[in-house]
């Protein structure tokens, strides 16, 4: 038998109520309005609400918006004594999972209940995967053992345990949203939803609506009233990445937002309260934007109460082998794989690559390899060779070497280039010719001089 929450504003609905579900097992509880609900809901587990639709504080529509934001996965049927059709598609529309009409017989009842118990199974496993699928994307661990990274960890964590807005700067693809996750995941917000919003893929015209919500009416097309994301957010965090794309217009609205704790949505003069934890991302230079009037300085201020700076890849080499090797797992299922997955010489080439596009561009790269080589491992230098072909236009060495005054001794720095390259390629002949941009040929001849 279920557990049936009754919310109605008139202690005779809920009794009458009462008495039909619990003739036939169903146990119950009763609450006056939809805020009284959801006190009940706080302490206990339902597996049905059956609410009157017009209630004084928060009526049904209100508890059954509340109930889905929650996530409860919950099916609500809908009690009124104003039938019309209007209104009873309006409430099938909200996510309602029946319709009844005061007065109604007991038949009429149980019916209803049957039906929504069965959508409700559905509801709750369905609320249960995506919980489970959630919670392995949260829970997936950040990969990376340089030093700068754990000082980007320690101070992620330290902010976490506070509500302050955090500002996280760095290139594209160096793994900022990763660690605004991080700083959800530590806080005390980590059951609830973190919402991410890249400011540069919203149009201009949208983003206020897309960001605070509209009513219906509030422009053309918007023929429905619609939360924003900040109402979306609600409890949770809100990540907003690419914040130096907003639109100069949106910025002021973003800041009343900040300090005054409340959105307005487009097309609407009521204020509506939010407690959201603000987390920004930009690869941009805000302060540049700010001088050149593109930026607020109020706002930059606001934002970069606790700013953090994530490193490019070429600046903490030590993560870029885990992270190939984090890649190379997610890319192939040959999991079980012994021996090393790359080869010195591909070791050497991955360490050594510029990696413009950060982790994100490491992640491309060994995505393309694993599909050319059908998931085979391990990784050469011959499957990476694109990348040293990709290098050589920056291969200008013009002015690299300068003679000091007292000359040099050709011969011991010809001997001193090549073995570098050697080690650089870890003693792979081909891999070393390649990097001085060499025949194999020409390259056998300098060895030749090296050797003797």
């Amino acid at each position: 038998m279920a557990e049936i929450l009754i919310v109605d504003d008139e202690e005779r609905i809920r009794n009458i109520l009462q008495i039909m579900l619990s003739q036939t097992g169903h146990k119950t509880s009763q609450a006056c309005d939809g805020r009284d609900a959801l006190d009940f809901m706080q302490k206990e587990n339902f597996d049905l609400v059956i609410s009157d639709i017009r209630m004084d504080r928060m009526d049904g529509k209100e508890l059954l918006a509340e109930i889905k934001n929650i996530g409860l996965g919950i099916p609500v049927i809908f009690i009124t004594a104003f039938a019309s059709l209007e209104s009873a598609v309006d409430a099938l529309r909200l996510g309602a999972a029946d319709y009844l009409v005061k007065p109604f017989d007991e038949q009429q009842v149980l019916l209803a209940v049957e039906r929504a118990l069965g959508v409700g199974r559905l509801l709750a496993e369905n609320a249960r995967l995506r919980r489970d699928v959630y919670k392995g994307i949260m829970e997936e661990k950040p990969v990376f053992k340089s030093k700068k990274m754990l000082q980007v960890q320690d101070m992620a964590e330290k902010v976490a345990k506070s509500n302050a807005t955090v500002l996280v700067t760095g290139e594209s693809g160096t793994g900022k949203e990763v660690v605004s996750r991080m700083i959800h995941i530590a806080g005390n917000r980590k059951d609830q939803r973190f919402v991410a919003v890249n400011c540069a893929a919203i149009s201009p015209n949208i983003i206020e609506s897309e960001l605070f919500g509209h009513e219906k009416g509030a422009f053309t097309g918007a023929d429905k009233k619609k939360e924003g994301k900040f109402e979306y957010a609600d409890k949770g965090t809100l990540f907003l990445d690419e914040i130096g794309e907003l639109p100069f217009e949106a910025q002021s609205k973003l800041l009343r937002v900040i300090q005054e704790k409340v959105v307005q949505r487009v097309g609407s003069n009521v204020d509506c309260k939010i407690d959201v934890r603000l987390i920004c991302a930009t690869n941009q230079d805000l302060p540049l934007l700010v001088n050149e009037k593109k930026f607020r300085e109020d706002l930059y201020y606001r934002l970069a109460v606790f700013p953090i700076h994530v490193p490019p890849l070429r600046d903490r080499k030590d993560d870029i082998l885990p992270l190939a090797k984090h890649f190379i797992l997610k890319y192939t299922e040959k999991n079980n794989f012994s021996g090393d997955a790359f080869t010195p010489a591909a070791k050497k080439i991955l360490e050594n690559y510029s990696w413009k596009g950060n982790v994100r561009e490491l992640a491309n790269v060994i995505e393309r390899v694993m599909i050319l080589k059908d998931g085979r491992l391990p990784v050469s230098s011959d499957d990476l060779r694109f990348l040293e072909l990709e290098s050589q236009p920056e291969k200008n060495t013009g002015g690299l070497i300068k003679i000091p005054p007292g000359g040099v001794d050709f011969d011991e720095l010809e001997k001193d280039i090549v073995v570098q390259a050697l080690e650089m390629a870890a003693w792979n002949k081909s891999a070393a010719a390649r990097l001085l941009g060499l025949t194999r040929a020409r390259f056998r001849t300098l060895m030749n001089l090296v050797e003797r």
